[in-house]
């Protein structure tokens, strides 16, 4: 079912609720449940002492458009932001002489890899339906673009997120990873950027069933979420029971409808000979990925691991390094080792070439 069948089902419910006399008008937000109904005034905004209006969307969570997103502060002498400042690009060989260089978009970006090379349709011609074009505003390393922007700490306010998908546009990050209710708003945020929204499922235990995390999975797809970041069923692995692992992790994948699936193993809770299990019924699942931690078991990433994990999956199959990742040398360590994505909530230090704050989980 489409968003908008969808849509049309939900407001045929209200129509016969309204109806029956169960539903009152402006209950919902509007002055009659009729297909000719009109938005209610809207409420004074924060600014004026009341709470902004919050609406729910069709499949879940959407703010509402009266928050106002969170504003960056002006760029310090070192950073660059050429977009904001109005400021021209600094030439290549300044970037190359501070060991750095960025996303440029142009054909000379040293790395936007062989597809530089073709135009549109070459590009439409090898598969793609969908073109974006990511040009960072801040200058930073190539390992932002392995980077998923983490923030899965369960006070995160709209403040935090916003700010969070910010420096995911301004580093050309690969994904934000939030947490499910923020997804829709990140959606908002980050669409056109180039960025993608990440979330997780059955997160950080993975004790729910299949069906539960199938209709997460779900949920989230229809609020934006590009990426799911789904937790194995610990437990049944530790027991043996392979079939539950993997109708775990195949009931998400067939919800996930194309999406990208990445399947985090909680490592550290895990025996060597139980990582390889876990990575081969991820492999036979159909799963994109295959992650290490949530950052929330206790332990975190490992080269060891991380080495493990690819010489099991083979080089087709990606491996996300993520929990405990603070500063580029970890960063850099992980992706020798095999690694093709890093989960962190120290993104920006790491491609800035700075240590991170001590923290817990990401």
């Amino acid at each position: 079912m489409t968003e908008a069948e969808l849509r049309r089902v939900v407001e045929e419910v209200v129509r016969v609720l309204a109806r029956e006399g169960f539903l009152k008008a402006g209950d919902c937000g509007c002055k009659s449940a009729g297909p000719t109904a009109e938005p209610s005034p809207r409420r004074p905004s924060s600014a004026a002492g009341h709470p902004p209006r919050v609406t729910v969307g069709t499949a879940g969570k959407v703010f509402s458009g009266e928050w106002a997103p969170y504003k960056p502060p002006a760029p310090d002498a070192k950073a660059f932001s050429g977009k904001a400042s109005g400021a021209a690009r600094p030439p290549a060989s300044a970037a190359a002489a501070d060991g750095e260089t960025e996303h440029t978009g142009a054909p000379d970006c040293p790395h936007c890899g062989p597809a530089r090379e073709l135009n549109e349709s070459q590009l439409k011609a090898l598969g793609a339906d969908r073109i974006g074009v990511c040009r960072p505003s801040r200058q930073c390393s190539p390992v932002a673009r392995y980077v998923d922007h983490t923030l899965l700490k369960p006070n995160a306010t709209q403040e935090e997120v916003a700010k969070l998908c910010e420096e995911a546009k301004a580093y050309c990050f690969a994904s934000v990873c939030v947490n499910p209710s923020y997804v829709a708003f990140c959606a908002q945020l980050l669409r056109g950027s180039g960025v993608k929204v990440c979330t997780v499922v059955g997160f950080p235990l993975g004790s729910t069933t299949p069906t539960v995390k199938a209709l997460e999975t779900r949920d989230a797809i229809a609020n934006g979420a590009d990426e799911i970041d789904m937790v194995i069923n610990v437990g049944a692995l530790k027991s043996g029971n392979e079939a539950l692992v993997l109708s775990d992790i195949r009931a998400v994948r067939d919800a996930s409808r194309g999406r990208l699936l990445k399947v985090i193993l909680e490592t550290s809770l895990l025996t060597d000979d139980e990582k390889v299990r876990a990575c081969r019924a991820s492999k036979e699942a159909g799963a994109d990925f295959v992650k290490t931690s949530t950052g929330f078991g206790g332990g975190g990433a490992t080269v060891e691991d991380v080495r493990l994990m690819r010489e099991t999956v083979g080089p087709l199959m990606g491996v996300k390094a993520s929990g405990g990742i603070r500063d580029a040398a970890a960063a850099k360590a992980m992706i020798e080792a095999g690694a093709t994505r890093l989960g962190t909530s120290a993104s920006v230090a790491i491609v800035g070439g700075a240590a991170a704050k001590e923290s817990k989980g990401y």
